[in-house]
């Protein structure tokens, strides 16, 4: 009998496979690169190994790109959901829709709403700012700040003497806090890879207080295009694959070593995780 994970995992295969991971006329994935043999090859391979996929013409990049969205926040949603005995506090995910709502709601960024209303005020300061302040993920889980009675409910641990600047308590901060910015990625060439780095250095350096984690999830069949957003260290907390058991699998059937050994040092350096792992990562 699978697990709730695993079936929870299957059933966000299959919602792909019905509306954005489809074939072509001639075969060719949605997530492939046209112009790339092994890009299709792979694709092909790995899509054989999640289910039937259906036949349709490629839909738009941005369409593509919001439904995986939608569907990943699904998924993350429901397995995150299922940790809540592992987990304290109230806690909300969602899809970000628009791009100008941002994250000054949140605690730690408050301070970017009065930094952007001065800059709409100010051309010079947007000029020297550029659009740092501009931050708006794809997926967003945030959480409540503790109300003192559910901090104290083992002992009084807190009372108006101490503690009195911790935006974790809710007598201190009425604002939501940032627990996780999120960006999907349905596939990813040089420009996305960018941006995406871009994004987590923003919310690094814009931040007062704890930085939230800093996730990406890709559909991107190829490894040499993941790593140039996997590699390294410093600004992204870890990519994460939406099926990587299957992905490496087809890697190993197309016989190519080379990608296969990229592969394996981001997976071993902890660089590169399924879908599936991230829900309890975020509770680190």
């Amino acid at each position: 009998m699978d697990s709730v994970f695993t079936s929870l995992r299957k059933l966000f295969h299959q919602q792909l496979l019905d509306s954005v991971l489809t074939l072509d006329a001639e075969g060719i994935p949605s997530i492939a690169d046209k112009g790339q043999k092994f890009s299709k090859l792979v694709s092909t391979l790995l899509i054989s190994k999640l289910g039937q996929s259906s036949e349709a013409d490629k839909a738009s990049g941005q369409h593509s790109g919001h439904a995986f969205e939608g569907l990943c926040l699904k998924f993350i949603e429901k397995c995150f959901t299922r940790l809540e005995h592992l987990r304290k506090g109230k806690w909300t995910c969602y899809q970000v829709t628009s791009r100008r709502s941002g994250i000054s709601e949140f605690e730690q960024y408050r301070h970017l709403h009065e930094l952007k209303a001065l800059a709409l005020q100010h051309p010079d300061l947007a000029t020297a700012l550029g659009n740092e302040y501009a931050i708006a993920p794809d997926i967003i889980i945030s959480r409540e700040p503790f109300e003192d009675s559910e901090i104290n409910q083992p002992d009084i641990l807190v009372d108006s003497n101490v503690a009195r600047e911790t935006p974790f308590r809710k007598v201190n901060n009425d604002t939501t806090l940032l627990l996780a910015s999120i960006s999907c990625k349905w596939t990813l060439r040089s420009d996305r890879a960018q941006n995406a780095r871009s994004e987590a250095l923003n919310l690094i350096r814009n931040r007062k207080g704890r930085c939230p984690h800093i996730m990406v999830v890709t559909a991107e069949p190829t490894p040499s295009r993941i790593a140039s957003l996997a590699l390294g260290t410093g600004d992204i907390d870890c990519v994460y694959h939406f099926a990587l058991a299957e992905l490496r699998q087809a890697i190993i059937e197309t016989g190519n070593d080379e990608e296969l050994q990229l592969l394996d040092i981001m997976i071993n350096g902890k660089r590169l995780r399924d879908i599936a792992d991230l829900p309890l990562d975020l509770l680190a």
